[in-house]
């Protein structure tokens, strides 16, 4: 009999499967003919996220040299170690480059047909250049994936769901809106990724309002200043062609993520995980009652991060502190997480407050913050940008890199717990996951210039009057109008809201979803659960719309990754599964294994 696999999405996550697969063949599989499907519209390696398709001015958010699509000897997983070259390699040229998206969906290209070469013999991959509709079939039995366009389904004795980003219908307030846009005549872009939107409907000078300050800020930002012919002259001044709107951006923050850190981690690491490790994570799971974040979890957190935090200061920058490394690390681990106690102790002993770690005011810079005029809150913001982009190239505070990499550590544990709700994801990227340094050199540039003038934080949207309206308590009293409105973010990635009819109709036939709408999935293998918490022993989903979504990045080498380990482990259960089964009917009739148009 020939077996057959299916994986929905040929985007990084399809792809970083089937080099797990191809890594873990010859020592899981019999030998046996299979047969692998790939679904996906977009073509495989970029799936639609990295396709090479868009605009050649959006580049990578990390630098070349700490991207890469393959394991190396930090990673603990029980599937065999086969290096990779990461992009810098791959590529060529300065390893610290932020390379374009369309370099990037090259590489992811090559990672997928190096891992199809890799194959042996007797597994034959197929593209099937369609969306997939809908998986059927019972419980232990054969699954039937349904294709857009074509009659007869895959026949699958496993199903990997690798999608990725989702659209999604739009929530009450974004229904609102667009229905406030269509009556009155104006434009409203709703959640997106922002290469898809149509910003051909912002006229050139028009003011626009702009919600959200991270990377889909960053890529908009882009595609209406440079992408509409303007450009940075030698002193680093924006020259406007006259085809820009003007973006008034506010978000919860007000202010952008921070750029990327320059330089790269030198000496010691600190010991990781210290306070949240696995036995910690199982603590937390054998609680009755279940778990609050912010009262149960986020004290580990912040012990991990201010662990990591000050190991790399007492030991890298020991003339800053005032007392020895061993009795810091004994008082601060028996001090309460956050605590007077805490911060007592970090006063004592490091005289700098800017040595000293405070993530209530790296989470929200702007909390109690008023400004009498908009013209103050711009040399607010500019002084804030500036200082950061000092700060992240500069190897005096080394302490900031490690507590990317304790970030990434956390994030990893994390993923155990399931859906431990949104904010968790928000801070870390805006600490650990933001632009490129020269991105925020160009939004200071384009702030001078007036094209981009900050509203402040906990920004509030109104459809009122015929117009949107802006409001924040960082200009209290002020009203910001226009006649345009751009959600600058993805969309939250739901079953309940998902555009995607696959995952939908799999909600409606039983497969459990979290409170926040996300696909509930065994975190030790990534198969889907049933509402009765009971694995589908035969369907397997990875990626951001499940409750085990990792930090959303691409793997950083010597970093343990967590997008590799639940890739290997994912691999390794479909490979057993595949290996275990026997020839039995095929209730949907034989099914052509080729390339489908």
């Amino acid at each position: 009999m020939t077996r057959s696999l299916v994986i929905v999405g040929a985007g990084p996550r399809g792809t970083g499967v089937l080099e797990r697969i191809a890594a873990n063949l010859p020592e899981l599989y019999d030998g046996s003919r299979l047969d692998l499907h790939v679904v996906d519209p977009y073509p495989p390696g970029g799936g639609r996220i990295w396709r090479h398709d868009q605009s050649p001015l959006l580049r990578m958010n990390s630098q070349a040299r700490d991207v890469t699509m393959f394991p190396d000897g930090s990673v603990e997983m029980a599937g065999p170690v086969l290096p990779g070259p990461t992009v810098h390699e791959w590529a060529g040229g300065d390893g610290r480059a932020f390379v374009s998206r369309r370099t990037h969906s090259g590489y992811l290209r090559w990672v997928y047909e190096r891992a199809v070469a890799a194959l042996p013999p007797g597994v034959v991959v197929h593209h099937h250049p369609r969306r997939a509709l809908r998986v059927t079939g019972a419980r232990h039995g054969r699954q039937a994936v349904r294709l857009e366009g074509v009659d007869a389904p895959l026949a699958a004795d496993a199903v990997v769901l690798a999608q990725g980003h989702l659209d999604t219908e739009p929530d009450h307030e974004q229904i609102a809106l667009a229905g406030h846009a269509a009556r009155h005549g104006l434009v409203h872009l709703p959640p997106d990724f922002t290469a898809d939107s149509d910003l051909s409907r912002l006229a050139p000078g028009a003011p626009v309002l702009v919600r959200g300050l991270g990377l889909a800020f960053v890529d908009l930002m882009v595609l209406l200043t440079e992408g509409r012919g303007g450009r940075y002259g030698e002193d680093g001044v924006y020259l406007p062609s006259g085809r820009e709107p003007v973006l008034y951006v506010g978000s919860r923050r007000g202010v952008p993520y921070h750029a990327k850190i320059q330089y790269p981690l030198v000496g010691e690491r600190p010991p990781l995980p210290r306070h949240l490790g696995p036995a910690e994570i199982d603590r937390l799971l054998a609680r009755p009652g279940g778990l609050d974040f912010r009262r149960d979890v986020w004290p580990l957190v912040e012990k991990e991060l201010s662990f990591a935090h000050y190991h790399r200061l007492f030991t890298a920058h020991p003339e800053r502190t005032r007392i020895p490394w061993a009795e810091f690390d004994r008082a601060h681990a028996a001090c309460p997480s956050g605590g007077p106690e805490a911060h007592a102790l970090a006063v004592s002993a490091v005289p700098d407050p800017a040595d000293r770690l405070d993530l209530a005011a790296l989470d929200r810079p702007l909390a109690g913050v008023r400004h009498a005029s908009a013209a103050a809150l711009q040399e607010h913001l500019r002084g804030y940008i500036a200082d950061d982009l000092a700060r992240r190239r500069d190897p005096a505070h080394s302490p900031d890199l490690v507590l990317s990499h304790a970030l990434l550590s956390v994030y990893g544990q994390l993923a155990r717990l399931g859906d431990i709700g949104t904010w968790w994801h928000g801070f870390f990227s805006c600490l650990a996951s933001g632009p490129p340094d020269p991105r925020l050199r160009n939004l200071l540039a384009l702030s001078r210039a007036g094209v981009v003038r900050f509203l402040g934080a906990d920004l509030r949207i109104t459809a009122e009057g015929g117009v949107f309206r802006a409001r924040s308590p960082t200009l209290p009293g002020r009203v910001t109008e226009a006649r345009a409105l751009v959600e600058a973010r993805l969309p939250e990635p739901t079953v309940l809201t998902t555009r995607d009819p696959l995952l939908r109709a799999l909600h409606a036939d039983g497969a459990a979803a979290t409170p926040a709408g996300l696909l509930a999935v065994d975190p030790a293998d990534g198969r889907v659960l049933d509402r009765a918490g009971v694995p589908y022993p035969r369907l397997f989903a990875l990626g951001p719309h499940t409750d085990a979504r990792g930090p959303g990045g691409f793997t950083r080498p010597g970093t343990d990754d967590l997008t590799i380990r639940q890739n290997d482990a994912t691999a390794r259960t479909v490979l057993a599964l595949l290996r275990r089964i026997r020839g039995f009917p095929d209730p949907y009739g034989r099914v052509e294994h080729h390339e489908h148009g």
